[in-house]
């Protein structure tokens, strides 16, 4: 009887392990099968032989979905991978189940959080899914959520993708401006936060100078909706140091200066800390005014200050065209050649330069000749320009063409002695040796 006893309790007891083994038990339905194929996919990832890898992963992703996050790791690597080889849109619709899967198993997992994950899935469907507008607004409402569980946590490149996203959905009319302007508003202000409290801000650094600029060229900053976006965010923090220079450096580059706001916010920033920015800041201010004296005193400080050499270029530059605009063209060039110092391959100063020996033209020498012999040198500025930076070829192309037709004329050259070809040395401030070519 006791035997008879025992035997039921232990089929009882098998019977009760086997009905353990569920989809929803951590070795699924099948321990053995679950820990082989583990192994074997995992085996086939290493080597990125992910054609083999496919049946065991999924014989774990289907029978064991809470194995472990290994699975959806290793499944989103898979599928990304299977995609890139065949451009099978298939598996991306595998890829969207994996982390919808890995959502439900494993959402909240140490700082892997349901947020995380739809950012994450967001991205793929922009990056990979198909180039319709549903696919488009999809991914966006993937990224948006996750942006509205992470906040501040956000991934930057979430953030960044999602504004590539909205910038694709504006040019379609399916957001509207407002819209747009008011989430480059939100990421900027999670950037800055980012730049200001993340141990690595490096990447929130990068993310804003990609928002900035695909703000920019969405082509929605206008001066209007600058002035009232910017003026409010000036009123809520006039003391912010960093608030005020991104408001002087958007209305700078939108080219809204003559707004009384940034008025405001230059003079507001040079009171707080007279630095070469806030310098810079007010000397453009004058320059639209058109009190010359003053732009040049700021941006003489702001030269003399800066230590960042790309914005000193900057001012360089500006000293340059101040100093053309005045008409005292050598010291136009030489501000030039200090700007061409920090950035040799800047084709604006090599134009700059040009312009200014052209314009110095009639007051070069003594006759027709030499007059137009200055052509030759402002005309090789402008072969280097379009030589040493493709950006400016275009405006440099022209000015050649306007120039080179002012070039000397053979008969005028005879009497000088001067054969084509040959070198010819341009003197004054000029100070340039050049090659004789004539005029046809």
């Amino acid at each position: 009887m006791k035997k008879i006893v025992a035997l039921a309790f232990g089929i009882c007891f098998m019977g009760g392990a086997a009905m353990a083994q569920t989809l929803e038990s951590k070795y699924g339905l099948d321990s053995a099968k679950t820990i082989e194929n583990a192994s074997i996919y995992t085996e086939f990832v290493k080597q990125k032989n992910y054609k083999d890898a496919l049946p065991a992963w999924r014989y774990v992703f289907f029978n064991a979905p809470k194995f472990q996050m290994t699975t959806y790791v290793r499944g989103e690597e898979i599928m990304t991978n299977m995609f890139m080889q065949t451009k099978n849109h298939a598996y991306i619709d595998t890829l969207m189940m994996v982390y919808d899967q890995r959502i439900k198993y494993f959402g909240n997992h140490n700082r892997y959080t349901e947020g995380y994950i739809l950012g994450k899935k967001g991205a793929d469907l922009y990056r990979f899914g198909k180039k319709d507008d549903a696919t488009l607004k999809e991914a966006y409402g993937y990224l948006t959520r996750s942006f509205e569980l992470e906040g501040a946590k956000t991934h930057p490149i979430t953030a960044q993708i999602m504004f590539f996203a909205a910038g694709e959905l504006l040019k379609k009319e399916m957001i509207t401006k407002d819209e747009y302007i008011g989430l480059y508003m939100k990421l900027s202000d999670y950037a800055d936060n980012g730049i200001k409290n993340a141990s690595k801000p490096e990447m929130f650094q990068d993310v804003k100078g990609k928002l900035d600029a695909m703000f920019f060229d969405a082509g929605v900053a206008d001066c209007e909706t600058l002035n009232k976006l910017l003026g409010a965010k000036y009123e809520a923090n006039k003391e912010d140091v960093s608030n005020l220079k991104e408001i002087a450096s958007l209305l700078r580059r939108s080219e809204c200066v003559d707004l009384p706001l940034f008025a405001a916010v230059a003079e507001q920033l040079y009171k707080i800390e007279p630095t070469a920015d806030a310098a810079y800041s007010l000397a453009i201010m004058f320059l639209r005014r058109q009190d010359f004296d003053k732009t040049e005193g700021y941006l003489k400080e702001a030269i003399a200050k800066s230590d960042d050499n790309a914005a000193k270029g900057d001012y360089y530059m500006r000293m340059a065209q101040l100093k053309l605009a005045k008409k005292q063209y050598a010291a136009a060039k030489t501000n030039a050649l200090e700007a061409l110092k920090i950035n040799p391959n800047n084709g604006a100063a090599l134009l700059l330069i040009g312009r200014a020996y052209a314009s110095y033209s009639p007051s070069y020498g003594e006759d027709d000749f030499d007059h137009a012999s200055v052509f030759w040198v402002a005309v090789d500025k402008f072969q280097r320009a379009k030589q040493v930076d493709p950006s400016v070829a275009e405006e440099a192309n022209k000015l050649i063409s306007t120039y080179s037709p002012h070039f000397p004329n053979k008969d005028e050259a005879f009497f000088r002695s001067v054969t084509d070809g040959a070198t010819v040395k341009i003197g004054d401030w000029i100070n340039e040796t050049t090659t004789a070519r004539f005029r046809k």
